[in-house]
């Protein structure tokens, strides 16, 4: 036992407890106190000294809101930072400290600077980086960051320039909250316990809305099926900031939405107050930056008349109004330093700003009139011009008074999505807009360097306001690319980007929903002194860039027809009450629906592209084995094709998908893909294919990615051959048709039918082939030359029954020919009236007798190399000159069949029970111009085209008896009308 007391020290625990005895101040005072590791009463002089345990005091502040317990905690970490608070949300916790310069440098602006950073290890993952540490901050920090900046700023004292620099950072992050808006209350906090001097506390709240029910405090997940995501940040009685992306939501939710998220906002200031009564410094007395009365009406008297004559001319442009306000300037100075007055020349600019301030807004308010000679409702003269680069994929040309913007469009392949490392959201997105402001806009000499804060800004504002019309993903599989250069500045350049934008979009083919247009609108409002109330106010629609230096606010909004997609205010005072900031919607609303009737008067509709220009996109299935060849070692075969072609690939689980700057090119890319791995081979498909050996009977041919098939002699020409080597040799390239297999599985060729047919003697003429359709793809409609309602007159032809398509392994139902069909006809003395007159019914052997679903199967072949799926059916309705060939090739096959087919029929109607020749009655669905689509029950439709001569005033849902004489390749049926006797 004597052993074990030597170890331990039974005077630590007593010193530990006892903190408070021995006088140690706390955190607050920024010192900390150790407990001593002996007592020099107690210890033997051979005891090795002991570390003493270091105490740390923290405070801390629970507090819940939309059901989320939310903790405010101080002095446990950052203590040496003016101030410091983690904020902690379910497992996402985030630190932000606050730091001031001590210096009292001459400036006369407030040297604010919010840096926000999210570092991979608050997930628990490694930097997938060369290096593997963080670069540069990325496109989602410096939002935030600017979200944070927004509300924090304006409620600096007036005169306060110190350097200030605040710091959030990510600690952890459990996936769930999003830590933009947690770093943003922090950094308030943080506010509240440093000596700095400010206006705080705020508030920052996210509301969300599902199901028409509004979310406070939205996880990730519900915000992914959110309609609204509005951040606001708010006093405890005027609104600071927001932030809205929505579906478009009307204004009426909108206001809804603002009057909800004020009070849960306000819920974050009292925790804040208690904490910094419990743990928060002094404010410290900051020598503040004022001009005396003296100097500024001194300054004042030479410079108000000479600023009114100019601001009341309407004829000043943005430039000639700078250069005469620049020579009034120039003018004071000069009268300054004939006085020698040095104060004077020290704050003039400062000064000389202060009193434009008050001459522009004092006749706004009096007389209602703005520097341009606008009314206060006014929009300035618009001009749009869709498509003024004809050969990229998407331009437009966007000017409202002198601000003027460019935007162009870029589709690419969904491997060319941006990849995003947030710690929360999706991991990619393909839609981005990248906005520029270069330093020609405004006439002015500077230097591009890297990503700039308010460019980042406003782009990400116009990405949100156009996301919202967007196609979903499944029809629209594209990667969009909006560039943004501000060609002229002169406000509002970000909600031009919209505009131009949208109708970019339109020029490129995308199917919008609808137009988008935003405007800004501004505020300028007059304060009692006294209590520091707004007593008056006026609200501009759509500003200039000076009304927006001079006036209070500046409140972007977005939208369409049917309601807003984008809003961002920032507010220059000390906050704006919420009455105010919702009765700008109206102005705003109104604004918008001018701007929208004249980009719909230029573009109103998706274009259809020209095939030199518009990119193509199609998406094929494969197996992973397949694209593994495609693919190559270490991707080299695919950078191939890739450098090739200039066509971009991508691969994804069973899935390849091309991007082509035109048909031309996807037809390239496609022939070099089918060399490779080959595609799933239909009877009537075209392939090419390379020769690799000749035989008597004829030659055995490589295609389809390394598929062996044989063209016989017979399918060399529509002339006889006699020696296979004087049509094709061993190396030889060819085009060919598949036309089935033979009865030992090999794939049979044919070159003759992918030849003009010679002139036919016999008075039964069939269509010459022609290649069908290459396999059914997910192609982008809107960009292709095909319109939406030829798609959708065929859809509406009836069910589609799909292709015979041939496997690797042997088909059940034995697929020939109409060549061979013939031929067969022929050897078993099949002759139908037409040919030798005989009114006998035809007759079969055992040998030689035919299913109908052989015939089927045989006249589907045929007709897949005369007409492609739709084209068959438009042809139908819309070829008059196929009507002879069409009546023969029916009355061809309506009497080659068993005994049952003339037999009538009144059960039930189905797919599997209508054959060739089947008599049915059936019902006029609709009027076409030249036939008719008629309802034969069962789900089954069919097509009758109006004959020479013959009536044509039918009605929806006459009766009509008809016959079934063929089918379409998509197995359509084809009618004709049966005389009554």
């Amino acid at each position: 036992m004597a052993s074990v007391r030597n170890k331990v020290n039974p005077l630590l625990i007593p010193y530990v407890l006892t903190w408070r005895r021995f006088g140690f101040r706390t955190i607050c005072s920024g010192r900390t106190g150790f407990a001593p590791s002996t007592s020099p009463s107690f210890a033997d002089a051979d005891t090795p000294p002991v570390a003493g345990k270091k105490v740390l005091e923290t405070f801390a502040e629970e507090f819940e809101i939309g059901s989320r317990k939310i903790t405010l905690e101080t002095g446990k970490i950052a203590r040496f930072a003016n101030g410091s608070v983690v904020l902690a949300m379910d497992e996402t916790k985030v630190l932000s400290t606050v730091a001031s310069s001590k210096g009292d440098a001459a400036r006369d602006f407030l040297p604010l600077t919010v840096d926000y950073q999210e570092k991979q290890f608050a997930q628990g993952v490694i930097p997938t980086t060369y290096m593997r540490r963080e670069g540069a901050p990325k496109e989602r920090e410096l939002l935030c960051g600017r979200l944070i900046d927004r509300p924090i700023r304006p409620l600096f004292p007036s005169g306060f320039y110190h350097e200030v620099q605040v710091m959030a950072s990510v600690l952890s992050s459990d996936g769930k909250q999003d830590p933009d808006v947690m770093a943003a209350n922090a950094s308030s906090a943080a506010l509240m316990l440093s000596d700095i001097p400010w206006g705080g506390p705020i508030g920052v709240i996210r509301i969300g809305r599902i199901s028409g029910q509004f979310v406070v405090n939205p996880s990730m997940d519900e915000l992914s099926i959110s309609d609204l995501n509005l951040v606001y940040a708010c006093t405890r009685d005027k609104t600071l900031m927001i932030d809205v992306q929505a579906r478009e939501i009307s204004e009426k939710d909108l206001e809804a939405a603002l009057r909800l998220a004020h009070p849960e906002a306000v819920k974050y200031l009292d925790p804040q107050i208690r904490l910094a009564a419990k743990a928060g410094k002094q404010k410290k007395e900051y020598k503040l930056s004022m001009v005396s009365e003296r100097t500024f009406e001194k300054i004042e008297n030479l410079a108000k008349e000479p600023i009114e004559a100019v601001f009341t001319d309407p004829t000043y442009g943005k430039f000639e109004r700078g250069e005469a306000l620049e020579k009034i300037t120039q003018d004071v100075k000069r009268a300054l330093e004939e006085e020698g007055d040095e104060e004077g020349l020290k704050i003039l600019p400062k000064t000389v700003d202060t009193v434009r301030k008050q001459v522009v807004r004092r006749r706004i308010i009096s007389e209602g009139l703005r520097v341009d000679g606008r009314r206060l409702d006014e929009v300035r003269p618009l001009y749009c011009e869709a498509g003024n680069l004809p050969v990229l994929h998407g331009s437009a040309l966007f000017s409202r008074g002198d601000t003027q913007v460019l935007c162009t469009v870029t589709l690419g392949a969904p491997g060319d999505a941006q990849r995003l490392d947030s710690l929360v959201g999706p991991s990619s997105k393909r839609f981005m807009l990248h906005y520029s402001f270069p330093p020609f806009c405004t006439n002015e000499v500077g230097k591009r360097a890297g990503l700039n804060r308010r460019e980042v800004g406003h782009g990400t504002l116009a990405e949100k306001a156009l996301l919202a019309v967007l196609p979903p993903e499944d029809d629209f599989p594209y990667t969009v690319r909006i560039n943004s250069e501000v060609m002229a500045s002169d406000g509002s350049t970000s909600m031009a980007t919209v505009c131009g934008g949208s109708m970019a979009l339109m020029d490129s083919g995308i199917p919008l929903r609808e137009h988008v247009a935003g405007l800004s609108v501004g505020l300028v409002s007059e304060v009692d002194p006294s209590t520091g109330e707004i007593k008056d106010y006026r609200i501009l629609t759509d500003i200039l860039g000076l009304e927006d230096h001079l006036g209070d606010i500046d409140f972007k909004i977005a939208g369409t027809r049917n309601g807003v997609t984008a809003i961002q205010l920032d507010i220059k005072p000390a906050g704006i009450p919420l009455d105010i900031v919702c009765e700008c919607l109206d102005p705003a609303l109104k604004g918008r629906l001018q701007i929208l009737e004249h980009m719909e008067r230029e573009i109103s509709a998706p274009r259809i592209q020209d095939d030199r220009y518009s990119p193509r996109l199609v998406t094929l299935k494969y197996s992973n084995d397949a694209l593994r060849r495609l693919i190559g070692p270490v991707g080299a075969l695919k950078r191939k094709i890739e450098e090739e072609t200039g066509a971009r690939i991508s691969v994804s689980d069973g899935t390849l998908t091309i991007v082509a700057k035109n048909q031309s090119v996807m037809e390239k890319v496609q022939e070099k893909v089918d060399f490779i791995i080959g595609r799933e081979i239909e009877i009537g498909g075209i392939y090419k294919g390379i020769v690799t050996s000749v035989k008597e009977y004829g030659a055995f041919v490589e295609f389809n990615g390394g598929q062996q098939g044989l063209l016989h002699i017979s399918e060399l020409s529509h002339e006889p051959v006699s020696r296979v080597s004087d049509v094709v040799s061993v190396g030889k390239q060819l085009s060919l048709m598949c036309i089935g297999q033979d009865v030992r599985g090999n794939i049979k060729l044919s070159l003759k039918a992918t030849l003009p047919r010679p002139k036919s003697k016999t008075h039964i003429s069939v269509d010459e082939p022609v290649a069908p359709a290459s396999p059914e793809v997910n192609v982008w409609a809107a960009i292709e030359d095909v319109s939406n309602e030829q798609e959708k007159e065929v859809a509406d032809a009836g069910p589609e029954t799909s292709e015979s398509t041939l496997k690797s392994a042997t088909p059940a139902v034995l697929i020939r020919s109409a060549a061979e069909c013939d031929e067969e006809e022929k050897s078993a003395g099949l002759n139908s009236k037409g040919d030798n007159g005989s009114k006998s019914p035809p007759k079969f052997d055992k040998k030689t007798r035919m299913s109908s679903s052989f015939l089927e199967s045989s006249f589907s072949s045929r007709n897949a190399k005369s007409k492609r799926g739709k084209d068959a059916i438009l042809d139908l309705l819309s070829d008059d000159e196929s009507e002879q060939k069409h009546t023969s090739e029916a009355g061809l096959h309506s009497k080659i069949g068993s005994d049952k087919n003339d037999a009538t029929t009144e059960t039930p109607m189905s797919a599997n029970k209508l054959k060739l020749g089947m008599k049915v009655t059936a019902k006029v669905h609709q009027i076409r111009a030249l036939g008719l689509v008629l309802d034969l029950g069962g789900g089954i439709r069919g097509m009758y085209r109006f004959e020479p001569g013959a009536k044509r005033d039918f009605e929806v849902g006459d009766e009509l008896r008809v016959k079934c004489s063929s089918f379409s390749t998509k197995g359509v049926p084809v009618l004709s009308l049966v005389k009554e006797e």
